[in-house]
């Protein structure tokens, strides 16, 4: 071969060409990745054995625990027990105790108003003829206050004006003595009045209405009254027996019910009427109740005169 005819590269093969800066240290990199993560993974293998050690430890023999004697259950509580438990001693604290007084004062102030209110109503509803009967009532009463003034002033003006005054005072204090005897029921008593009958078939009527009815004719005005065959005086009680009996001062007293009241007729009669007075409570009671003026009437039940043990009269 002569010096002239250049070398002949083969055309398969491509020339080399430099690396460019940089490439070198990638393939070192490259290179070095692999045994970098053989030695992470052998970081990982040599950490591991030290997990399972310490799992090995959590895991080993448990310490045994005696198990806790059971306690038989007590007797169940009943529905009053448990309520009684849950109020008592009671827990109360000073908002708790505050709250119940103002509920307390609401409550009693809504009592009043109603009862207030229920009273209001009846004459509301009342008819113009029960009004008139009720101020008539009144006025009657206020007459025979103003007529017990008018004597007791007259009694005074004869005892300071008569040239007899031991008589006259004699004589007055015989008036007064029938007039207490006659409210102390020792006396009989004749005067007009009304005859009041209550009628009770079924048994209703108790001696509560007895009693109210007793209040309604006093407070009308009535002098003497006698119930049956009982003179009702001051001290006079009621009290419930059989039904349709009621006792009255130790007598048992049967339907039908005969109230004999002395005093002023009209007075007498517009008080048993009244709107929600005796004769419709009777009524509501499946009874009856009949109203009788009378011009003369007479009261003969008598209570005994009994002599006090530890009572005595004084001398001035």
């Amino acid at each position: 071969m002569s010096s002239d005819e250049a070398p002949r590269v083969p055309e398969d093969r491509e020339p080399e060409r430099a690396l460019e800066p940089g490439a070198g240290a990638e393939g070192a990199d490259r290179g070095a990745a692999p045994g970098g993560v053989g030695e992470s993974l052998g970081s990982e293998g040599s950490e591991r054995p030290d997990e399972s050690d310490e799992s090995d430890e959590s895991e080993g023999p448990e310490e045994s625990v005696e198990p806790s004697p059971r306690t038989e259950p007590g007797p169940e509580l009943t529905g009053r027990q448990r309520l009684a438990a849950a109020l008592w001693p009671p827990r109360l604290n000073r908002a708790q105790l505050v709250v119940a007084l103002l509920l307390f004062a609401l409550g009693l102030g809504v009592a009043f108003q109603v009862r207030a209110n229920t009273t209001e109503n009846q004459l509301r509803g009342a008819r113009q003829d029960d009004l008139v009967r009720i101020l008539d009532e009144v006025d009657a009463r206020q007459q025979r206050l103003d007529q017990e003034r008018t004597q007791l002033q007259q009694s005074l003006t004869q005892l300071q004006t008569s040239s007899n005054q031991a008589k006259e005072a004699q004589a007055q204090i015989q008036q007064k003595e029938q007039q207490l005897g006659v409210l102390a029921g020792t006396v009989a008593a004749t005067g007009p009045g009304v005859t009041l009958t209550i009628k009770d078939p079924g048994g209703n009527v108790q001696a509560a209405m007895l009693l109210n009815t007793l209040e309604e004719l006093r407070a009308a005005g009535a002098e003497a009254v006698q119930i049956n065959n009982v003179r009702v005086v001051a001290g006079t009680w009621f009290s419930d027996a059989n039904r349709g009996t009621v006792t009255i001062s130790g007598t048992t007293v049967s339907e039908p019910y005969v109230f004999t009241a002395i005093g002023n007729p009209q007075d007498l009669d517009t008080a048993l009427n009244i709107p929600g007075g005796v004769v419709q409570s009777v009524a509501s009671e499946k009874g009856s109740a009949t109203v009788k003026r009378s011009q003369s009437l007479d009261v003969t039940a008598l209570i005994p005169l009994s002599t006090p043990d530890y009572a005595h009269t004084t001398h001035p």
